[in-house]
């Protein structure tokens, strides 16, 4: 996904709302409506703003440079599933789906997909023979589609939302669990990325996994789940399947630890990713197996692995924000700095000043002062705040209300001094910083 790294207020096609309906009462709904990130077109069902869009462009990325630094190729697989497919695992009876049957048909042959793992399991057929085929992992970004009757709390329940979902192949149990460990650790790198500290917990397995699946959760209030977990040690378990008690002491803290063992917390929490050991039930089903090395058949053991894109975005607001807006992490925030410039256009030649500034201060940001060997821009992505419609105060609530990290304030007080005024979003304190070290500056933080 390619971007402008630059963008003027004045040109962006969404507003910002001061008030949205009272029945959106989860933190990432409301904010992220009156941001101008997302659009609500029917329950669970929403429209990505230019805003949010570039968001999810940044987790999207993220998740593909960990993928792919684990050995995942991108593929991308189609929306409409085919019934023969999800018969063989004896899944389409299954009423989470969305059923597609053309205007003069009377049963329906398709469903929008809502899962992936029989269709990949397919492919995989097609090109698996010998153990030396094998392992190999194939991951996809799709949008996905599951009839929820309680679409609610903004991203984090939809009827279409955005996936990632990994599928891994291994000649071997050993290698699976191997691999497991590896896709687990890449988790722990995309949600650090992305500002969250997700507790690894485990949950409930189901007919087609061979063991306890894992979660990764982060606590807060709008979570629908709830897990239990120790702050010491970060084990936890989803009380759907724990027999752990609040204020109980975690058994499984090292005993060497300072201070002895942790406490056992319950909280509510958002799941943002899971892994599965599918083991060889998806391969049984579609007579998936590899000649051995001895030239013996085996089946072919697999893992599958999700994170919630768009859930993730919402999570990201649930968890870092006040009482003005969001406060997005640096690494996914739609801009790097939001730039706003101050005009008084009864002040003649100082507005004309302000105006100037804010011009060359744009510019120079963009073009970042040089370029690399292959002749791109090594500049920093700015939001123009180049709007005449609009007051001072109501130019910082929304730059406080959009959370863009660095707020950068061109006025006529800081044209005299050459400087302009910046303050980080999730600090209250401002600095002055000289327009000829202000590049660098930013790109130190």
């Amino acid at each position: 996904m390619i971007y402008n790294r630059i963008m003027r207020q004045s040109q962006l096609f969404t507003k910002t709302l001061k008030n949205i309906s009272a029945e959106e009462t989860s933190a990432n709904a409301q904010l992220l409506t009156r941001g101008g990130f997302i659009y609500k077109n029917s329950a669970g069902v929403y429209t990505f703003l230019p805003l949010g869009w570039r968001v999810i462009g940044k987790l999207c990325a993220i998740i593909r440079e960990e993928m792919n630094a684990i050995g995942g190729v991108e593929v991308f697989m189609p929306a409409m599933v085919e019934k023969k497919y999800l018969d063989a695992t004896d899944r389409w009876k299954i009423p989470v789906g969305f059923e597609v049957r053309g205007k003069n048909e009377e049963a329906a042959s398709f469903v929008l997909g809502w899962t992936h793992e029989e269709v990949i399991t397919a492919i995989a057929k097609k090109h698996i023979n010998s153990y030396k085929d094998l392992p190999f992992f194939v991951y996809q970004i799709q949008t996905k589609f599951r009839n929820e009757p309680r679409a609610k709390s903004g991203l984090l329940r939809g009827r279409e939302f955005l996936m990632k979902d990994l599928y891994s192949f291994h000649a071997a149990e050993k290698d699976l669990f191997a691999y497991y460990e590896k896709v687990k650790e890449a988790y722990f790198k995309i949600f650090k990325r992305c500002g969250l500290k997700p507790y690894y917990t485990v949950a409930g397995g189901g007919d087609f996994t061979m063991s306890n699946t894992h979660e990764f959760q982060v606590l807060a209030e709008a979570g629908e789940d709830t897990i239990f977990y120790c702050e010491k040690c970060g084990y936890a378990e989803n009380k759907e399947i724990s027999r752990l008690r609040e204020g109980d002491k975690c058994d499984r803290c090292s005993k060497g630890n300072r201070g002895g063992k942790g406490t056992i917390r319950m909280g509510n929490a958002i799941e943002i990713g899971n892994i599965f050991p599918l083991g060889t039930k998806y391969s049984k089903s579609f007579e998936l197996a590899y000649v051995d090395v001895r030239g013996g058949k085996q089946p072919v053991w697999m893992g599958s692995y999700g994170i919630g894109v768009s859930r993730l975005m919402a999570a990201i607001v649930e968890a870092s924000h006040d009482q003005k807006g969001i406060i997005w992490p640096y690494g996914v925030a739609p801009f790097a700095v939001h730039l706003v410039s101050l005009v008084n256009e009864k002040a003649g030649a100082a507005a004309a000043k302000v105006k100037k500034a804010s011009e060359k201060i744009y510019r120079d940001l963009s073009a970042g002062g040089g370029s690399t060997p292959g002749g791109q821009k090594q500049g920093i992505e700015v939001l123009y705040d180049d709007r005449e419609d609009k007051s001072y105060g109501e130019k910082f609530a929304d730059a406080d209300l959009i959370g863009i990290p660095h707020r950068l304030v061109v006025s006529e007080r800081t044209v005299k001094s050459s400087s302009v005024e910046v303050r980080q979003r999730k600090s209250d304190k401002a600095q002055s910083v000289k327009i000829r070290g202000l590049l660098q500056f930013l790109k130190s933080k």
